[in-house]
């Protein structure tokens, strides 16, 4: 099943937090391949950040949560909340992936 995790990052956090994790963030992405399968930053269309995304592939939320704390980014008062959506893909690089009648 996949899912979407949305982050909101803390606007009261240190802004060296993601600089200085970001190689063990990208590590642990990276360690997840086959379950994180996109990753990054969202921004608000002046730039500023407006936290993050994931795709999961997982079989459970408990999942999907495990993978969330276990972020090197977690801990360290970076990530405000999360949000954690199941997502029916329908439509991926110019196919569809139902057929409905």
């Amino acid at each position: 099943m996949k899912f979407i995790i949305l982050f909101e990052d803390s606007p009261s956090a240190d802004s060296e937090i993601r600089k200085v994790h970001m190689p063990a963030h990208l590590a642990y992405l990276e360690a997840n391949v086959g379950t994180v399968t996109a990753a990054g930053p969202l921004l608000t269309p002046s730039g500023a950040s407006a936290g993050g995304l994931w795709i999961v592939e997982a079989e459970t939320e408990s999942e999907v949560e495990r993978l969330v704390h276990e972020d090197p980014f977690w801990p360290t008062g970076l990530r405000k909340s999360f949000t954690i959506l199941k997502w029916n893909q329908v439509y991926a690089d110019g196919v569809r992936l139902i057929h409905p009648q």
